[in-house]
């Protein structure tokens, strides 16, 4: 980008991307004090702590309502619009629908030339166009860090929505993405990616979830969710919950990036990861072979993650192949166990 070549946004911000949200033991309790949701239009509420809101328009129609935003997680001002365009936008995937429309949401501080923004919103943009929607509009306000995220509207048929709540026992977990983003973020942010493994991982958070939900929606999974801010076994602990079963998951199949794996045996990982791996520990049973730093690669928070979904284990190679043709890689990381209270025990393989 042309006249910004020096300028850092990572250096303006305190946290970064989706480890800047607060973390699941401060979150969940809040959402315990909402009122419960009487319209029976309201298919998804915050009950499930699912990625989305649902509310149906008629029969045939429902709209898919979700807001993400965070300060800087890379450096260029471009980059940044297209990460957080794709993580507000990939909620709407994890629902399995499709983006409409979209609003800008701004903070914006005085001492930061406004082609900054304007470059921020190029990305945004650009991604949002890939989506085949539009940025329709925005809110702006003066802020000491930037900020950006968007308010985005999606379609689906009611009959079609992809809770978290689905989940059954015998089915697999299927993941789109590989982990490591908050940890190789944080290292990049520090001047410690002795690999420049930044550059892989925006390639990963710029990368839509759309092939992932369209194939999951075609081929019924039970539940999908997509892997952000309370990084997997967060967000796999919100599926167990909300479907009323637990889970196992298998250590050694999940995918990380290469250099996530060297950072963090350096003792390399945001407050948000590690926030997460304390909220977990009452919810997850960790084999005594798992080691501390994969405990945190499961817990690491993740911006623009993959999806992982629920499937049926008899239709999981043809998922997987359909994906695998379509250009995304998964990996088949454990399965739906029992009935239960949400619990997940981690083990090192099948």
């Amino acid at each position: 980008m042309t006249g910004f070549d020096e300028l850092r946004l990572t250096r303006l911000a305190k946290r970064a991307g989706c480890a800047a949200k607060h973390p699941p033991g401060f979150l969940l309790p809040l959402l315990g004090l909402l009122p419960p949701i009487d319209d029976l239009n309201v298919l998804i509420g915050s009950a499930t702590a699912d990625d989305a809101a649902v509310y149906r328009l008629n029969d045939d129609l429902a709209l898919v309502l979700t807001t993400d935003f965070f300060t800087p997680i890379v450096d260029r001002p471009w980059d940044f619009g297209r990460v957080a365009a794709a993580n507000a936008l990939s909620d709407v995937y994890a629902m399995g629908g499709a983006p409409l429309a979209a609003l800008s949401i701004v903070g914006f501080p005085d001492n930061l030339p406004a082609e900054v923004l304007g470059e921020i919103l190029r990305g945004a943009a650009e991604v949002v166009r890939q989506a085949g929607a539009s940025i329709v509009g925005g809110h702006t306000i003066k802020t000491e860090e930037p900020i950006f995220g968007l308010a985005v509207v999606g379609r689906i048929h009611p009959q079609q929505v992809l809770s978290n709540a689905g989940a059954v026992p015998g089915d697999v977990l299927i993941l789109t993405k590989p982990l490591g983003l908050g940890i190789i973020s944080t290292a990049a942010k520090n001047d410690q990616d002795a690999r420049h493994a930044i550059d892989e991982a925006i390639g990963v958070m710029t990368t839509l979830n759309r092939i992932g939900s369209e194939v999951f929606v075609e081929w019924g999974a039970h539940a999908l969710t997509d892997v952000t801010g309370f990084g997997l076994l967060g967000h796999l602990r919100n599926m167990t919950a909300a479907s009323a079963v637990t889970a196992e998951v298998w250590c050694d199949s999940v995918p990380v990036l290469p250099a996530a794996r060297e950072y963090v045996a350096q003792g390399i990982a945001p407050g948000g990861t590690r926030a997460n791996l304390k909220f977990l520990l009452d919810w997850v049973d960790f084999d005594a072979a798992i080691t501390q730093e994969q405990q945190l690669l499961l817990c690491d928070a993740q911006t623009s993650g993959g999806l992982l979904a629920a499937v049926a284990n008899a239709s999981a190679t043809e998922i997987r192949s359909r994906l695998a043709v379509r250009g995304v890689q998964s990996s088949i990381i454990g399965r739906i166990d029992n009935p239960g209270g949400g619990r997940i025990r981690v083990v090192r393989g099948q």
